[in-house]
């Protein structure tokens, strides 16, 4: 059989260059990823490391050399000379090394499929060989750029066709535990992997843009799986998250959303984020390396706080490390976490509520609903669609 080029890839596209998404395909795509699925990715590694799917695993046609010597090559020598640079580089026990390894993977993970970038002809050639091999396996139409504008276009049809609620509330009001008691609600911050302030690093790092919007693209879909067909609830957040950015057609409804403001006392509050940025990170530092776990957590909390020093002024600064210092050394003698509270709330009082209310002044006629928590909670089960 005659092979084009090995980075060659068919595409079905309108005038825009936009992929033309059948019914079908939606509907497949839709099952594939709500099903989780299992894909195999077998686009480049720096391709995939770029975006990918979460139930998706790399486990490429072409390694990133072997891909950038045959772009060059056709760039330069024309695709005749890189149709044969293509055969040379995966052919042999090269070729068969890989086949075993597909073979593998997909007998540890029945019901899977495959994907390249576009649907053509990279995973139409791993196709070919696993069923000369004796283990077929079906491929997404489309590949990974079909899919991934699908999901795209989720995310653009939730913002305009649901109502949209947000939820505000000044620091430590637990807005995100209230959101995930929503059968509605979408956790922007858990798709993010960050908390959304300088103390919002969560171990593990941040996943890539791609990633962030796919996840939450899946997430709108198991809510329409569950027909929860009324409003959206989200966090009031900023564009950023961290490194990643809130999908501009969602930051832009969530501007224009109505507000369910919860409001708590100020020790509640410390007691939110004691609980969360204390006690739970340094579980999770112990979790991920015992042995370093405390020195490593000191370092988290002294270096976000000195992340705002520009913002705090340098004495309050001072002041604030000072307290943290003296906390941190208590907590490593002793154990005990309540001498935190002295700079939690204190940087609550002088830093985090004055911003609040500035920003909020500016959005108090979108406010819906003042209260609690768990009034919020009373109050948003009576009102869902």
């Amino acid at each position: 059989m005659q092979y084009r080029p090995l980075f060659q890839e068919l595409e079905h596209v309108d005038g825009s260059g936009n992929v033309i998404l059948q019914e079908a395909d939606q509907n497949l795509f839709r099952t594939l990823l709500l099903n989780n699925t299992p894909l195999m990715d077998v686009r480049a590694p720096v391709e995939y490391a770029r975006g990918a799917f979460p139930c998706a695993e790399n486990l490429p046609l072409l390694e990133d050399i072997e891909r950038q010597r045959i772009g060059t090559c056709y760039k330069q020598e024309g695709q005749d000379a890189a149709i044969a640079l293509g055969h040379r580089l995966v052919q042999g026990q090269i070729k068969q090394a890989r086949i075993e390894r597909w073979q593998a993977w997909l007998q540890a993970h029945p019901g899977a499929w495959l994907y390249c970038f576009r649907g053509g002809l990279r995973s139409a050639i791993v196709q070919q060989w696993l069923a000369e091999a004796g283990t077929p396996c079906p491929r997404v139409p489309g590949g990974y750029k079909a899919m991934r504008q699908f999901l795209v276009e989720t995310i653009e049809q939730a913002s305009h066709a649901r109502p949209l609620l947000v939820i505000a509330g000044a620091t430590g009001c637990a807005k995100t535990h209230l959101l995930r008691r929503l059968p509605e609600g979408v956790d922007l911050e858990g798709h993010a992997r960050h908390r959304g302030s300088a103390f919002g690093a969560l171990l593990g790092g941040q996943p890539s843009q791609i990633d962030f919007e796919n996840a939450l693209a899946i997430d709108l879909l198991r809510l329409e799986q569950r027909q929860c067909n009324g409003r959206l609830v989200l966090e009031d957040e900023s564009h950023a998250i961290g490194s990643q950015s809130v999908p501009f057609v969602l930051y832009s409804a969530m501007k224009q959303a109505p507000i369910a403001l919860i409001e708590e006392p100020l020790d509640v509050r410390a007691d939110t984020i004691l609980n969360d940025y204390i006690r739970s990170n340094l579980a999770d530092f112990e979790r991920a390396d015992p042995e370093h776990a405390f020195s490593r957590f000191a370092q988290y909390l002294l270096g976000s706080l000195d992340r705002i020093t520009r913002r705090l002024g340098g004495e309050q600064h001072v002041e604030l490390r000072r307290l943290m210092e003296d906390a941190l050394a208590v907590q490593e003698r002793t154990g005990a976490t309540e001498e935190h509270r002295r700079w939690i709330t204190r940087l609550l009082q002088d830093y985090y509520d004055p911003m609040y209310r500035h920003q909020l002044a500016k959005r108090l006629d979108r406010v819906v609903f003042r209260g609690s928590g768990s009034e919020l909670l009373a109050w948003a089960a009576s009102t869902q669609d």
